[in-house]
This record gives C-alpha cells, structure tokens and sequence, in this order.
C-alpha cells in the first residue's frame, strides 16, 4: 500500500515538473521523505510563480492631461500671490498705525499749544513750537512710507485678482473661491486700519482750527497789552527826561 502511494506521488510530480519547470527540481528533493501534502507544494509552487510576474502600475490618464497640469500651476500661482498680498497687507497697516500713532502725537501738541496759549512768554512758546515742527516731520514721514507701501499692496492686489480669475477659467474652482475670501478679509483689514488714520488726521484739523482761533482771540488781547507796556515805557521814559 505504501509503495502504490509512493509511485503515485512520483507521477504527479513528474506531471508537475513537466507543465512547470519549477516543480522539476523539488520532485527530486520531496518526493523521497516527502513530509508535507502535495496540496500545499502545489500551492507554493503557484504562489512563487505569480509572484515572479511584474505587475504593471495603473495611472490615471487625466493626471497628466493639459487641463490637469495648468489647473496645478494655476493653484501654485494663487498661493504664491496670496503670500505677497499677506506680507504687503501686513507692512501696510504696521504703516498706517504708525502714521495714525504720529498724527495723535502732533493733535496733542497742538492742543496744549492752544491751551497755554497767552500763559507763555516768547522764548517758551518758540520752544514748543520747535517740538510741534519736529512732530510735523515725523508725521510726514510716516505719510509717505504707508503711500509707499500702499502701491505696493494695490500691486499685489491686483495680482491676486488676476490669478483667482485665471484659476475660475481654469476650473480650479477651490483656489479661485480661496483667493476671492483671502483678497476680501485683506480688503476689509486696511479699510479699518484706514478708516482710523482718517480719523485722526479729522481730530488734527480740528486742533488746528481751534490753535488758529484761539490766536485770533488772543491778538487784541495782545496787541492791548503791547499798547500798554509801549505808553508805560514811554512814560518812564519821559520822567527820567524831566529828572
């Protein structure tokens, strides 16, 4: 019995190794003390065969077609004006703080000014006025660097504009929603910034008007006191004659 098995393990061996080459060198090695069902040589036989067989990568066509390729650049054409339009916004409105901090500076000055008005004799009114000058050139120094940097911002504005609509024509429609949100929020932070340099520099033309009137008061007051101290001198003066 045991060598009516025997033979017939070697004839299906043999038939192996003849449909598949790789089962000719493991009739001769397994087949003496065979130890394990030929099922499971049978299985390894076909699992080492598959594995030899290169698989080919499936890609998708569209990944590489036109519409795909110019949908990326446009996508990296939008981050990068989104980044410029975030620096410029950013310098910008440090800029304008800066100009509407100068411009508070020189309000207060002009409203002590006004205020001490008639109280101050000249060599002190000369000396406030030489702080209110200097104040004066800060300001417009700050004026003109947020001008500056507002041409430059409206540059990138612009920019972005142009690539959030070449991103809508591309069909990128992600990046083109995107950029539209980031170049509002942008927009809505320099008005703000804005609207609060306008409202200094109201605050400082109100200043201004009320130094001015308040020297028209103040002139015929003076001029009734430099009046007073001519005939008080002219007077002294013609008594020391008489002596």
């Amino acid at each position: 019995m045991a060598s009516a098995r025997s033979r017939w393990l070697w004839r299906c061996c043999a038939f192996f190794g003849r449909n598949f080459p790789l089962f000719s060198s493991v009739r001769t090695q397994c087949v003496p003390g065979l130890r394990a069902p030929w099922k499971k040589m049978a299985t390894l036989g076909f699992g080492m065969t598959l594995a030899a067989i290169p698989i080919a990568q499936k890609h998708d066509p569209g990944s590489l077609s036109n519409e795909s390729l110019i949908r990326r650049a446009v996508s990296l054409v939008t981050d990068s004006t989104g980044t410029l339009l975030s620096q410029t916004t950013y310098a910008l409105i440090d800029a304008l703080t800066e100009y509407t901090t100068a411009v508070y500076t020189l309000v207060s000055l002009y409203q002590k000014y006004t205020h001490l008005l008639g109280k101050m004799n000249s060599k002190e009114e000369d000396a406030v006025w030489q702080v209110i000058i200097g104040a004066r050139v800060e300001m417009t120094s700050k004026q003109q660097e947020y001008l500056k940097l507002e041409s430059r911002w409206m540059t990138a504005l612009r920019l972005s504009e142009m690539a959030a609509e070449a991103a809508y024509q591309s069909g990128a429609d992600q990046a083109s929603v995107s950029t539209h949100n980031h170049i509002q929020l942008v927009k809505t932070q320099v008005h703000e910034a804005r609207q609060l340099s306008q409202k200094a520099e109201t605050q400082l033309a109100e200043a201004q008007t009320e130094e001015l009137l308040k020297l028209k008061e103040e002139e015929p007051l003076l001029a009734t006191t430099q009046q007073a101290v001519r005939e008080e001198t002219e007077t002294e003066e013609a008594y020391l004659r008489e002596d």
